[in-house]
């Protein structure tokens, strides 16, 4: 899942976090099969480095959450996200909660099971009525919630589900009983390393697992994680806090778009995209620039049809960035992310243009089309591939 990021700048946040976890993560995101990363503490380790990755190749044009949110383990890379949890800290977390996770499944068995069809009355009815160990683990969509537990109880309630109405019922390849009371020996073991770790108070709310509530407060994280693995995830509720505080286009970063698929079905009016490849944030940066992108967002229109995408100017080299003197902005102008350079946004400019320097190397545009936006401050230092500007370009097709 690593291998569309081995050629980008941000892969270098990879032999980061295998230096401070010890472990070879480069391996488990290119070589390892499927046997060894369902393995808990390998699965959760090699899915939060990718989320970082995908995370630092966003930040890298510009880009910032106004709100940040995480399925399980995804509250981690949401954390660092919106800066209540530092990176560092984030890896050693995240390899205590894989181990302990994993050792809490081995010394208490059990799996978990995707009911579709029916909805959280149900399945919570069904849970109870198979009168053994299992309980709702994600409340994921409308229609689509989890169960977990002990592998009897499980396709007990399984069975209860689909006599109640229940679609399918399907199991799930993992390690555990995630988010239920059978992982109270993890929680206890995590509790320690939550209970040494900084959470930093943020501007940026990250809406929790535990009560689907928006949070600012780094305080309120140690209990918040700890309270995570024993207690379901509420994501539908999750999501429908996220809507109301305005988060959109929802945006998933990180390994396949399971996630982004629940916020189009929770939320039908909501663009949401997923992030899996460095090519798929030329498309987030044209929905924030306010542009259709691809042709199933033309679909029942005829004749010309308007395209537009989007084209990022990178630099050719490492150095001090200053852009051209066409392009410098007024006094108080910001270069960064949607906000054009002074009054450049639309500007036309040609193949080959100058839109400034790197140092001594003229940084030259090798597309046609209308100036978004740098994505460099005037006077940064960047590296060679580092994003200078974005471009839209547009055409016309039948």
């Amino acid at each position: 899942m690593g291998r569309p990021w081995t050629d980008h700048p941000s892969w270098e946040v990879v032999a980061e976090a295998s230096s401070l976890s010890g472990r070879d993560v480069g391996r488990l995101l290119l070589e390892a099969g499927q046997e060894e990363l369902t393995r808990t503490d390998n699965a959760q380790l090699a899915t939060f480095v990718l989320c970082m990755v995908v995370l630092d190749a966003v930040e890298r044009v510009g880009i910032e959450p106004s709100v940040c949110a995480g399925h399980s383990l995804g509250e981690y890379s949401a954390l660092v996200s919106s800066g209540a949890l530092a990176f560092e800290d984030g890896v050693r977390l995240v390899v205590e909660r894989g181990e302990a996770m994993h050792d809490a499944a081995e010394e208490q068995p059990g799996t978990m099971a995707a009911v579709l069809g029916a909805d959280d009355d149900t399945v919570e009815a069904a849970c109870q009525r198979a009168e053994g160990e299992v309980w709702v683990a994600n409340y994921n969509a409308p229609g689509q919630v989890v169960i977990a537990g002990t592998v009897d109880s499980v396709e007990a309630a399984s069975a209860l589900a689909k006599e109640l109405g229940a679609r399918k019922a399907m199991s799930m390849a993992v390690g555990g009983a995630f988010h239920t009371a059978l992982m109270a020996p993890a929680r206890a073991r995590l509790r320690k390393a939550l209970s040494d770790t900084n959470f930093t108070d943020t501007d940026t709310p990250v809406v929790a697992n535990v009560d689907a509530r928006a949070h600012r407060r780094g305080a309120d994280w140690p209990s918040l994680l700890s309270a995570q693995l024993c207690s379901p995830v509420r994501w539908r509720q999750s999501l429908e806090a996220i809507d109301g505080l305005g988060g959109e286009p929802i945006v998933e970063l990180g390994p396949g778009g399971v996630l982004a698929g629940l916020a189009r079905r929770t939320l039908p009016s909501a663009t949401a995209l997923a992030i899996q490849k460095p090519q798929d944030i030329d498309e987030l940066v044209a929905v924030l620039a306010g542009k259709e992108v691809g042709a199933g967002a033309h679909e029942g229109h005829h004749g010309e049809r308007l395209t537009t995408s989007v084209r990022l100017v990178v630099s050719p080299a490492a150095g001090l960035f200053q852009p051209a003197e066409l392009f410098v902005p007024s006094p108080g102008a910001r270069l960064r992310g949607q906000q054009a350079a002074g009054e450049a946004a639309g500007t036309p400019v040609e193949v080959g243009a100058l839109l400034g320097r790197v140092g001594a190397v003229e940084v030259r545009t090798p597309f046609a089309g209308q100036l978004a936006g740098f994505l460099a401050l005037a006077g940064e230092r960047l590296v060679a591939g580092q994003p200078v500007a974005w471009l839209r370009v547009e055409r016309t097709g039948e």
